[in-house]
């Protein structure tokens, strides 16, 4: 009888190593489920090791923050930067730029900046021997001046630099130089020196227009005030036309009057306009201390424009000579109020107002009838309307050239040529 057959129940396996056919799918679940679980288990310990990584490195970077200086320098910044005037008034954050100017405070410190290194202060020694004992005394003054061109000329009064045996020239990053003197005019003060410096050093100021200026137009005064370099000071125009006697009788017309503050030490420096263009050199005060008193004169930039190509070229002025000494400005033209003894005008046959003097006991009466004097409305066909431009015109011509006045005398248009006097000299 055959042996019934034998079954092994061990684990999946049979007796010649075989998976038996319940073992070999009733195993698989279980092992799916333990692979799942334990790669669920290794992400979440992975997300959590990650999550505590991130938290220590915030919490690192959040403590040394705190800890800086720089965040209290910044915060501290914040709240200094906060305008009490926008805090009540918003609506005045328009009226400022990015730096937290006005519109005002933008044009001065635009204007300083763009002309300050223009502006040179003048050091003069005057060397005079002494009358009692045989000795060299020594005096210093001070001014200020502007560079006009690379070549180093430097335009300023010439009272700065009058009988001066030595002049130093300091610029705007303290560096001094030598200078010699160019030419001069003075009856008009203006004078020109020149220093031999780099000209990456030099930066020559603009030159501006004198004749469009109106009054209560802002101007700047550059100079260097008590040896107080370059120091910046503002005001108006206070008047024009204003007439200044700077030597003997003779008188600069068209000068600028300004309560800008002029000191002593700020003759020669420039006057600008609120473009920073020079409109004029500072020149005088009136004062009764001999500081500023609100009433400052500078000599106009029309002036200079006439004046400085001849001390360039020859040395002084080659100035010719109308013969006209005054004249009375009108709406229609300039009535000649006196004309030089025997000049070039009286020459011609140009009449002036007629003065009469009477006496009444211990007074003296001078009556002036303008109803002779001849009215000056062109010269050369070119319309005249103000002193300064018939001065502009003359003073572009040479002594000796004819120039035709246009007149009206006696309410009739007549012309009437002028031989210019003055000084002859030989011009290329």
């Amino acid at each position: 009888m055959a042996s019934p057959q034998t079954i092994y129940i061990s684990p999946g396996k049979s007796p010649d190593g075989a998976l038996s056919a319940r073992n070999r799918y009733s195993s698989r679940p279980a092992a799916w489920l333990r692979a799942a679980r334990r790669s669920v288990l290794g992400v979440e310990a992975m997300r959590v090791v990650a999550t505590s990584l991130l938290s220590a490195a915030f919490a690192s970077l959040f403590t040394a923050w705190l800890m800086s200086p720089a965040a209290y320098v910044t915060a501290a910044s914040d709240v200094a930067s906060v305008s009490p005037l926008e805090s009540v008034r918003p609506i005045t954050r328009r009226l400022f730029d990015p730096e937290g100017l006005s519109p005002e405070e933008s044009i001065n410190v635009g204007v300083y900046e763009a002309v300050n290194r223009a502006v040179v202060n003048i050091t003069a020694k005057i060397t005079q021997s002494g009358r009692l004992l045989p000795t060299v005394l020594e005096s210093e003054g001070n001014g200020s001046g502007s560079i006009i061109d690379h070549s180093g000329r430097i335009l300023t009064n010439y009272h700065v630099v009058q009988d001066a045996s030595v002049i130093d020239v300091t610029l705007y990053n303290g560096k001094t130089y030598s200078a010699k003197a160019v030419g001069a005019d003075p009856l008009n003060d203006i004078a020109i020196i020149q220093i031999e410096a780099p000209a990456e050093e030099l930066f020559p100021v603009t030159l501006g227009d004198s004749r469009s200026l109106r009054v209560g137009m802002r101007v700047f005064a550059l100079g260097n005030p008590f040896g107080l370099e370059r120091t910046l000071t503002t005001g108006i125009i206070s008047s024009l036309d204003r007439t200044l006697q700077v030597r003997g009788n003779w008188t600069i017309r068209s000068i600028i009057q300004t309560d800008a503050a002029i000191n002593p030490g700020s003759s020669g420096g420039p006057l600008l306009d609120s473009h920073g263009r020079l409109i004029g050199i500072n020149t005088a005060i009136a004062t009764t201390t001999g500081q500023s008193a609100g009433v400052g004169f500078a000599i106009p930039v029309s002036l200079v424009d006439r004046v400085v190509p001849q001390l360039v070229r020859f040395g002084k002025v080659i100035r010719p000579d109308l013969g006209i000494a005054k004249v009375f400005p009108t709406d229609r033209g300039l009535l000649i109020a006196e004309i030089t003894p025997g000049g070039p005008a009286e020459k011609a046959g140009l009449r002036a107002a007629k003065q009469s003097i009477s006496r009444r006991g211990p007074f003296v009466f001078t009556r002036t009838d303008r109803s002779t004097a001849d009215l000056i409305v062109g010269v050369d066909e070119i319309e005249i309307k103000n002193s300064d431009e018939l001065l502009s015109y003359i003073d572009n011509k040479r002594p000796g050239d004819t120039v035709a006045i246009q007149l009206v005398r006696d309410g009739k248009s007549i012309q009437v040529n002028v031989r210019l006097g003055g000084e002859q000299i030989a011009m290329p």
